[in-house]
């Protein structure tokens, strides 16, 4: 199976919402009855929806804000993709498949400049700070990519930083097993800094190409998070003054605009250079990825549709689009 066609199967639920959405825009004409008739079925009116189009007018643009606001594009991300799907066709009739089309294109047009896989520099090793909140599925992404990489004949070294949490680590260590990858452990409520300091140490010994290092997540108390982040980095430093060579933020697509806050939060504890989004199969809130493109321009490097090793992978925007409206390949 394709990634594409996992993709579409698994964003069902913010694909049909869009999809419904459209179908229902289109077919609902504005103009009153001119007799008491009963109002025709939805088979009727999207049949005719299909063969005529509706005329786009303001009520019609108004009906597509909402509806991309509801998939959480946010505000000005909704209001300006559908001002640029208006432009020039106020006043022309337009199909479902017509404004599908659109759509996609205005949202792939939106994620092209930030689709870029994780760079791979030439310094060894390459260290990959990895942030999030816990529960954005951060541990699971590093195995992934730890596995993906080790796939690739890269040699890779995970440091399971997030001390204070059991369960992470032993995640971790199970992906670790799975994939052939070394897990670097402390004993728990350890420094973290410590075990990074140490994970550098093997990592430039062994000639390992990545170094992927488990940060915590725990919001609660962001000026200890920010200590914590800036002692490991602090300490990474100590070995190779450029790393880490790469921050990347996961996060949760299930939080919707929450998502948002989470970039606005990190960015100010680390100096996060890309994004992976994580549980798209499981959320009607994928337009949040669109407004999360707008908003900051970071680099998105891989998106998640599941639990297994291949339901990560590269960013495609077209791909991407084309699924978010219901668009076969």
């Amino acid at each position: 199976m394709s990634f594409f066609t996992k993709l579409k199967d698994r964003m069902f639920k913010t694909s049909s919402k869009i999809e419904e959405g459209l179908d229902h825009l289109v077919a609902d004409a504005t103009e009153a009855p001119a007799a008491p008739a009963a109002k025709p079925g939805l088979a009727a009116r999207l049949a005719g929806a299909v063969a005529g189009g509706r005329v786009f007018d303001d009520a019609m643009l108004e009906s597509l804000e909402e509806l991309l606001i509801q998939s959480d594009m946010g505000v000005d991300t909704a209001l300006r993709v559908a001002a640029n799907i208006a432009g020039g066709r106020m006043g022309r009739r337009v199909t479902t498949d017509e404004l599908k089309r659109l759509l996609a294109a205005e949202i792939a047009r939106i994620m092209a400049p930030v689709a870029r896989p994780l760079p791979i520099y030439p310094s060894r090793p390459q260290v990959v700070l990895v942030v999030g909140v816990n529960g954005s599925g951060k541990t699971t992404t590093i195995g992934k990519l730890a596995s993906q990489f080790r796939a690739a004949g890269k040699t890779v070294i995970i440091a399971a930083g997030d001390t204070f949490r059991a369960a992470a680590v032993e995640q971790l260590q199970v992906w670790g097993a799975r994939a052939g990858v070394p897990v670097m452990t402390a004993p728990e409520g350890s420094d973290p800094a410590s075990l990074a300091f140490d994970a550098m140490t093997r990592a430039q010994a062994e000639g390992a190409d990545l170094l992927m290092i488990d940060t915590a997540g725990r919001l609660q108390n962001r000026a200890d998070l920010m200590e914590e982040l800036a002692k490991i980095v602090r300490v990474i430093r100590k070995k190779d003054p450029a790393a880490p060579h790469n921050t990347l933020l996961v996060l949760d697509a299930t939080t919707g605009q929450n998502a948002l806050s989470q970039v606005e939060t990190f960015r100010k504890l680390a100096d996060v250079s890309g994004l992976v989004m994580t549980k798209l199969d499981g959320t009607a809130k994928g337009g949040v990825l669109v407004a999360l493109a707008d908003k900051f321009g970071l680099p998105i490097h891989a998106i998640g549709v599941g639990e297994q090793i291949d339901d990560l992978a590269p960013f495609d925007p077209e791909d991407f689009a084309r699924a978010l409206v219901g668009l076969d390949g």
